[in-house]
Formats: structure tokens, C-alpha cells, sequence
């Protein structure tokens, strides 16, 4: 058995563990963004970096769940705008990783959420969503923002839901496009967690393995608000998580 000694020390650090992985799972499957309520927790108590380790196969599992599940509800066209920059943007992570201090970059990250979301609102209001949306920038500059954040802190469910609700995506297709996404994102991930910044090992890996019982449980009560939920309740509750969640990153 792994040497956990460095990692857990109190009913708090199994409690906070298991609590991240239940939201994990309810992320993945409809209340997404919902994470970021939990990772800023995670890196107080585990470290920034070391907790991306242990965090990020917890999302590569719960990503297998929601696509199993939607994955038929994906919008591709969508995913195919994205993927290019947040590809670009995990190297840009990694570059400039060691310029910006933690605290520093996760204001950085809500001011950008936040302007997206006023952004979002105006042009609704305006009745210009859809010339905003289609420009070609746009989608290249959230791809960019969710590679960026999701390198750094796994942090990226904001981002996406900004994007996601911008297009106005029917919940379904909304939880299946992001589903779909954050499954490639966080895969392409991995070797660079692995080899670069060396923060996975057969340690966190045991830990993650002991988390699975509560991801499936969140993962259930995911797909069940979704269900329940109609679509311009759903639409308010995102709006509102992501709210609250972006809001975390200035603790």
C-alpha cells in the first residue's frame, strides 16, 4: 500500500477528499462549474500544484461517466472551434507557470470570467448574442482561457460554462458538449501533469481509486437535477454556480 502519510493526516483531509469528489461528479454530469467551489479548498490544504496532481485523474474518471452517459448530446462543431487554443493554452501555462503567483493568477482568472459573463449579458441584452458568438475570435478566446485555467487549477468548468451559455446550448446538449470536452482536455493533460510538472504518482492514484464510490454518487445526482430541471431554471442555476464558484478563486 502506498506511503499516504504526506497527503493525509485528519478526518478533515479524507472528509474535504471525498467532498471534492462528490461535487466532481455532480460537475460532470449537470451542475458544471460547480468544482471550483472545492479546488480552491484542495490547494490550501494539499498545495496548488500537488493538488492538481491528485484532482485531475479524479476528473479524467468522472468524464468517462458523463460521456457514457451523453454521448449523444454533444454539439462537435463547437468542441472543434475550442480545441485548437486550449491546447495552445496549456503551453502557455506551463510558460508562464512560474511568473505568476498563485493568488495572483486565480483573481486574474475570476476578472475574466467576469467579463465574459458581463459580456454575456450585454449582448443578450442588446440582441447581438449571435454576432458575438460566431465571430472569429471568439471561440479561440475561451478555447485559449479554459486550456489556460484547466492547466493550472483544473479550473476551467467556469470558463466553459461562460461559452457554453453565450451559444445558448439546450441542457442536454450543453452537458454532453462540455462532457465531451473536458474527457479530451483533461486525457491530453496527463502527460504533461505526468513528465512536466511531475505532481501524479501511484499515491495520488490510490487515493483517486478510493474516491470512486462518491464520484458515481455524484455523478447520479447530476444526471438527476438535469433531468428535473427545466431549461431556463437550468440555465439560472448555472449562471448562478458560476457566479459563486468564480467568486471563490478571490479566497
Amino acid at each position: 500500500m502506498p506511503d499516504i502519510s504526506l497527503w493525509m493526516n485528519s478526518p478533515y483531509d479524507w472528509a474535504l477528499l471525498f467532498i471534492c469528489a462528490l461535487l466532481i461528479g455532480m460537475s460532470k454530469t449537470g451542475i458544471q462549474g460547480i468544482t471550483l467551489l472545492a479546488i480552491p479548498l484542495m490547494a490550501i490544504n494539499f498545495g496548488a500544484k500537488p493538488s492538481t496532481g491528485l484532482i485531475l485523474p479524479m476528473l479524467c474518471f468522472s468524464d468517462i461517466i458523463a460521456v457514457i452517459y451523453y454521448r449523444r448530446t454533444a454539439e462537435w462543431k463547437y468542441i472543434f472551434k475550442l480545441l485548437p487554443s486550449a491546447i495552445a493554452g496549456f503551453f502557455l501555462a506551463i510558460a508562464v507557470d512560474s511568473l505568476i503567483p498563485a493568488g495572483e493568477f486565480r483573481r486574474l482568472m475570476a476578472v475574466c470570467i467576469f467579463a465574459g459573463l458581463a459580456v454575456m449579458f450585454w449582448t443578450e441584452k442588446k440582441g447581438t448574442t449571435g454576432s458575438m458568438s460566431s465571430a472569429w475570435w471568439y471561440a479561440p478566446l475561451f478555447g485559449l482561457m479554459g486550456g489556460f485555467t484547466t492547466m493550472i487549477g483544473n479550473a476551467a468548468g467556469a470558463v466553459m460554462s461562460v461559452y457554453l451559455l453565450s451559444v445558448r446550448l439546450p441542457k442536454y446538449s450543453f452537458v454532453g458538449t462540455s462532457a465531451w470536452f473536458f474527457l479530451v482536455v483533461n486525457y491530453l493533460k496527463i502527460p504533461l501533469q505526468v513528465f512536466v510538472w511531475d505532481n501524479i504518482s501511484w499515491t495520488t492514484l490510490y487515493l483517486d481509486a478510493l474516491t470512486i464510490p462518491f464520484m458515481v454518487a455524484g455523478a447520479v445526482a447530476g444526471v438527476y437535477f438535469v433531468r428535473k430541471v427545466a431549461e431556463r431554471t437550468y440555465r439560472i442555476f448555472i449562471i448562478l454556480v458560476t457566479v459563486l464558484s468564480t467568486l471563490m478563486l478571490f479566497v
